[in-house]
């Protein structure tokens, strides 16, 4: 994952249970991944959460795909 896209994405165990999330925000990867999955563009996403970036959203999809593949992990910050 391109370095600026892997900033993009968080994990604390003190906000939402540890899942990751968009950084400065409480949106979890899973929200993005899902909202895809039922077939929202990428434009409604971030017209839903107007605090989210395109980029956000490309960040979300590309750490799902890593984590799938196997090759890329987040460590936990407190």
């Amino acid at each position: 994952m391109e370095e600026q896209l892997r900033n993009r994405i968080v994990v604390n165990p003190g906000v939402m249970a540890g899942k990751p999330v968009i950084k400065g925000t409480r949106i979890p990867v899973d929200a993005i991944i899902h909202r895809i999955a039922d077939g929202m563009s990428i434009d409604e996403i971030v017209e839903d959460y107007p605090n989210l970036k395109k980029e956000d959203v490309k960040a979300a999809l590309e750490y799902s795909a890593d984590l799938v593949r196997g090759e890329y992990t987040i460590s936990a910050t407190a």
